[in-house]
């Protein structure tokens, strides 16, 4: 009797020795847990935590825990493009309102000191000075318009369209510019009508964003094409052109704010960098998808895609 009582003492003091070894890692493991966490958010970086052991509760801890400095990690590498982006829109807006504005000043100034300006003379000035304004006027309200689609404030009411209908109207809003800038236009819209999820006036601004993109750098194929496609879920909507294209380089930042081309800097291809990006967000507010190939003077398209809604 007296013997099996003494391997129960020593059973329970084995048990004991053990949990307290067991703690004594565990506490040891959450102090080293403690410290690499403050390193890494004291020096911003991008370690993760690397603990070896058997206990279960802990791996799960330290899974969830690697999961969160990932998420912080792709969180804080947003913000920073984002800061990066915002400075550099801010310095384009700011070039691109002070070319056109120190003109209108320059105009004004003719005006203003030159006593033998004739009337003939004066009116050409003011015209100058009236498309100039338009411009920046333009420039603004795409730069406010851009915020309220990323704040959120810009209300897009989603309803049934049908977008066979939105893309003839588009097109042949500028057939008469297409045809006089020597364009040849290929227009393949099924005859059966697709329905969308969307919305016209967003719709509207999307297309005319795209064929005006397509004017100004597919100049060079003098081929414009709209087409529209389907399957059982989603309207393809594809406007392409054979000009110059755009390089794998560029093709993955077209879509970022005030992102321009190096030649589109140049007065033939001169942009503010914002109408992709305003039709990106568009599209996105619509539920869909834009996308981009380009093989450069072969063929060059940008296809957007909605929700079909079948009844």
């Amino acid at each position: 009797m007296i013997i099996f009582l003494l391997i129960v003492v020593f059973i329970l003091i084995g048990m004991n020795y053990f949990q307290y070894i067991l703690r004594k890692n565990r506490n040891l493991n959450l102090i080293y847990i403690e410290k690499k966490i403050n390193n890494i958010i004291y020096n911003n970086s991008s370690e993760k935590l690397l603990v070896f052991t058997d206990d279960k509760e802990l791996k799960s801890i330290l899974i969830a825990m690697n999961k969160l400095l990932d998420k912080n990690q792709k969180v804080l590498a947003e913000s920073s493009k984002s800061e990066i982006t915002m400075k550099k829109m801010l310095s384009n807006i700011s070039h691109d309102l002070k070319t056109p504005l120190t003109v209108i000043l320059g105009y004004v100034e003719t005006m203003r000191l030159d006593e033998n300006i004739d009337y003939k003379e004066m009116g050409e000035l003011l015209s100058k000075v009236e498309n100039k304004t338009k411009e920046v006027l333009e420039l603004i309200n795409k730069f406010f318009d851009l915020a309220k689609l990323e704040s959120g404030d810009k209300d897009i009411p989603l309803t049934r369209v049908n977008i066979n209908e939105i893309c003839k109207k588009n097109i042949l809003v500028f057939y008469d510019i297409l045809t006089k800038k020597g364009f040849e236009v290929s227009i393949d819209i099924q005859e059966k009508n697709i329905y969308c999820q969307g919305n016209e006036e967003a719709l509207d601004r999307i297309i005319n964003n795209l064929i005006s993109n397509a004017i100004k750098y597919g100049n060079d194929g003098k081929l414009i094409g709209l087409s529209l496609r389907s399957d059982d879920k989603y309207a393809y909507v594809e406007i392409w052109d054979k000009g110059k294209g755009i390089s794998e380089i560029h093709k993955d930042r077209v879509f970022e704010r005030m992102y321009t081309l190096e030649d589109s800097r140049n007065k033939q291809y001169q942009g503010s960098g914002l109408g992709l990006t305003i039709t990106k967000r568009l599209v996105e507010k619509l539920g869909g998808e834009i996308f981009l190939e380009s093989e450069p003077y072969k063929k060059t398209s940008f296809i957007f895609k909605l929700k079909r809604i079948n009844y």
